[in-house]
């Protein structure tokens, strides 16, 4: 059933008549694209590119050494002073502020290199890499950054870089986190590769410490596993262009793999952050035979089934929400839950063709389940006392859900693999005991 009333109700879908729909005729009210955007809090967690998290100001700045100057209107750069508080990136962010006149004219733009050579100059310990990050205005003006870009590095003699806070780009080809992600990975340059070198791609923080990955790794032979949160100097960060291939984590990240294959004929593989066990198991398989090798996985295996089963007997009626706002697929991780028996009554998420692999399965499992996007208008009418929910996944999920135990599964440090499910439900399992000992 398909509710629609924009005076009284927010508008949903369930999962049963989505999937009888199909990929090729996804309703509009679940396509950004075809309609106003709601930014309600619980969107503006990500929808901004200066998003909380990794946008793309803080990933910017992931070379080691790097600074940035923003090159914005007070309005967009208010949001970055309170980045700005996070430890390390006080003295790494600058501001070049952009008045009507300068709108209208672009006479800022004539401003950039002795701006970024005046932050050369006063910096005692030298940057590595200057990254110019740049607002909707330059995209509305056509600004042609990587020329502005050009001229400071002749004035200061190290790389500068643009990175483009767009959002205006969000739902195109290349939008700002893709960018930045190929814009951070643009100053490696040919080395001899290594064969027992990999670099993983994607994320702006590491995995766990714990997860399985680096041993499964070490199983195939690999000795050196970078990834660019790790690199604690620039020369390190060069290193990765040693690497024999690219292990990419995100999707968002296969453009960055994709320009390394090209420039350096670094090959990438793809693996996806899952929650459903089978699938993780497969996919580590899979991996292993390209290889010819069989990989050891067993303990991580037990360990996590460990974590579902004991999750599963303390709660075993959960009733669950989830959003997009968190470290998983929502459509998987909902898919995951259901196949472990538990109750999804909502999902909260932007959609993709991709997606439906996810939702065919769900409407399958739950066809009453109720999909729902964060950035559909009528979502200002939302009433969570009409679905009631025991315990929100990911921040957007608990803006809607108040009265719900939240998990906002949302932390830097990545989940991935066998470790990301036991700390899941591990996780999981803690929100509900601090709720129910309170």
């Amino acid at each position: 059933m398909i509710k629609k009333d924009t005076h009284e109700k927010a508008y949903y879908i369930t999962a049963k008549d989505l999937s009888a729909r199909g990929k090729d005729r996804i309703p509009e009210e679940l396509i950004p694209s075809k309609h106003l955007i709601y930014s309600s809090p619980a969107t503006l967690a990500y929808n901004s590119p200066g998003a909380q998290g990794f946008g793309v100001k803080r990933a910017g700045l992931a070379i080691p050494g790097s600074v940035m100057l923003l090159l914005a209107p007070g309005c967009c750069g208010r949001n970055t002073t309170i980045l700005s508080e996070l430890g390390g990136y006080s003295d790494r962010f600058f501001y070049l502020m952009m008045d009507e006149t300068d709108i209208v004219t672009g006479r800022h733009l004539k401003k950039v290199p002795q701006a970024v050579e005046e932050i050369y100059n006063c910096l005692e310990k030298k940057p590595t890499v200057v990254m110019i990050c740049l607002t909707c205005v330059d995209a509305l003006l056509g600004t042609d950054m990587e020329r502005i870009c050009k001229k400071a590095r002749e004035k200061i003699g190290i790389p500068v870089l643009p990175c483009y806070m767009y959002a205006l780009t969000r739902e195109g080809r290349k939008p700002p986190m893709v960018h930045v992600r190929q814009s951070i990975y643009s100053l490696l340059a040919p080395r001899k590769k290594k064969s027992t070198s990999v670099n993983i791609l994607g994320n702006f923080a590491p995995l766990e410490d714990s997860c399985e990955l680096y041993d499964l790794l070490k199983q195939l032979g690999i000795e050196t596993i970078r990834e660019i949160s790790r690199c604690e100097t620039y020369e390190e960060y060069l290193r990765m262009a040693e690497a024999n291939f690219n292990l990419v984590l995100d999707p968002e990240a296969a453009y960055a793999a994709d320009d390394l294959q090209k420039r350096l004929n670094i090959p990438y593989i793809e693996l996806y952050r899952l929650y459903q066990m089978d699938k993780i198991k497969n996919q580590y398989a899979l991996f292993a035979s390209i290889f010819g090798k069989e990989l050891r996985d067993e303990v991580y295996y037990e360990e996590a089934f460990s974590a579902i089963d004991n999750f599963k007997k303390q709660y075993p009626d959960t009733v669950f929400c989830v959003g997009e706002g968190c470290n998983a697929n929502p459509y998987e991780l909902s898919l995951a839950l259901l196949r472990y028996g538990f109750s999804v009554s909502e999902i909260f998420g932007n959609l993709s063709g991709e997606d439906f692999v996810y939702v065919d399965k769900i409407a399958c499992l739950s066809p009453e389940t109720k999909i729902y996007s964060n950035l559909e208008p009528t979502m200002i009418f939302y009433a969570p006392e009409e679905n009631p929910v025991d315990l929100a996944i990911g921040k957007d999920a608990a803006y809607y859900h108040p009265e719900a135990v939240c998990l906002a599964w949302s932390d830097d440090v990545k989940p991935f693999g066998y470790r990301g499910v036991e700390h899941f439900f591990e996780s999981c399992r803690i929100a509900l005991e601090e709720r129910k000992n309170r």
